[in-house]
């Protein structure tokens, strides 16, 4: 999905998204608006950062600035999840595998995220679905490292 396209169902979801020159965050929600900080070098990551914005208007409405607190860990979380599944998804990691992607920074550019992001995704998915999981007909292993496999029936 591209920043485009976010944009767009950030505008169907009645949101107001505006690049500002934020100085201590990439991204802020508060209410129905978000700010994106104006000055971010590359358009994966703003894509990435605005997918994680809107993510936390779809998962929580509160403000959740104070990392100290457990609750907003969770919150925190269950937005970036949001944001790893509308970005890459098990699905996504397919595509991957199906382009011939041979690396992290292949799947990155095949699925139009930062490799950063595809990295915490990964870790994400490891916590949720264990070392390996299957979907589609396909084996999605985690450990020891990133593979896919067509399961053979």
């Amino acid at each position: 999905m591209t920043y485009d396209e976010l944009l767009t169902e950030a505008d169907n979801d009645g949101l107001i998204v505006k690049e500002k020159p934020l100085k201590f965050y990439d991204g802020r929600i508060k209410g129905r608006k978000i700010a994106i900080r104006q000055n971010i070098p590359t358009l994966k990551k703003k894509t990435c950062i605005l997918a994680e914005e809107i993510g936390h208007y779809h998962t929580n409405t509160i403000d959740i600035l104070d990392q100290n607190q457990v609750l907003n860990r969770k919150l925190e979380r269950a937005g970036r999840l949001w944001a790893y599944d509308k970005l890459i998804g098990l699905s996504g990691i397919i595509q991957g595998y199906r382009a011939k992607c041979r690396n992290r920074c292949e799947f990155a550019e095949c699925l139009g995220v930062t490799e950063e992001f595809l990295q915490d995704a990964l870790i994400c998915y490891k916590e949720k679905y264990g070392i390996m999981t299957e979907i589609d007909g396909y084996v999605i292993m985690f450990e020891p490292s990133l593979a896919v496999a067509k399961k053979l029936d």
